[in-house]
């Protein structure tokens, strides 16, 4: 997202570099250059999984008026990366309990520093957004790091990898509820894990995203898509699948085996 003003990034900046990761300065002109690393292990999609973007085509996602076709680049090996063409959604509207795996890969981009420095973002229901950033010895102010959620909660721990390096996102997500007269039954919940680790614990959220206000929840019908977004820099995603949460059918008791 767009910087803060200078006053408010002295206010709310702080830094979550892990204490044995050296800071390289970007003017370094010994500082190579990070490999891409394509070696990192894809996640396979679950049993019961809908497969977003498999590599092959954009045909499961529009841009955000729902109807055009979505035109980010399709690259060799089952990459898609953002362009100037703006944000991309779903066709497929999801609602409730579900579990979300976004893989994606930021770009080296030394020159940059804080929110310019490979942002995108996953936009869950289209309205929470989950932020992805180089936040890899980058500081920004605290809610807008990699793995936030964009302004309201930073992440417990920096779980960035290098740029250059795939990282996952899974993403677990209770939906808000509202009545019919449009008031909140129930926030949102979520839960993310960054690369495997645990970086937002069942976080109750307090409305949508927004960066000029504060957030707040307006009513919204129960499916909504999933967005990705565009913000001007050549991040690339792969491998993003949904996978449907189901409570356990029956009631509690002692099992017909093992009585209590």
């Amino acid at each position: 997202m767009r910087f803060l003003s200078a006053v408010a990034l002295v206010l709310f900046a702080l830094s979550t570099t892990r204490a044995e990761d050296k800071y390289w300065d970007i003017s370094d002109l010994k500082v190579a250059k990070p490999e891409d690393k394509e070696d990192v292990k894809s996640t396979p999609s679950p049993k019961g999984a809908l497969v977003l973007f498999d590599g092959k085509t954009l045909d499961n996602w529009t841009k955000t008026d729902g109807k055009s076709a979505a035109a980010w680049k399709l690259l060799d090996g089952g990459i898609a990366q953002v362009n100037g063409t703006g944000n991309i959604i779903t066709k497929e509207k999801f609602d409730g309990h579900f579990k979300m795996h976004v893989e994606f890969r930021v770009p080296y981009m030394p020159k940059a520093s804080g929110q310019g420095r490979g942002n995108s973002g996953v936009y869950v229901m289209g309205l929470y957004e989950i932020q992805i950033l180089d936040s890899y010895n980058n500081d920004t102010y605290y809610d807008g790091q990699a793995a936030s959620i964009y302004k309201q909660h930073p992440p417990m721990v920096n779980a960035c990898r290098k740029p250059g390096e795939w990282q996952t996102y899974d993403i677990i997500w209770e939906g808000p509820r509202f009545d019919r007269q449009g008031k909140l039954l129930k926030p949102a919940l979520v839960t993310v894990l960054q690369n495997g680790v645990v970086v937002q614990n069942h976080f109750e959220l307090s409305g949508a995203t927004s960066f000029v206000e504060k957030p707040h929840y307006t009513p919204h019908p129960s499916k909504m898509p999933m967005g990705l977004q565009y913000h001007g820099n050549p991040v690339r995603f792969r491998n993003i699948w949904v996978r449907e949460i189901k409570d356990i059918v029956g009631k509690p008791g002692n099992h017909p085996h093992h009585p209590g």
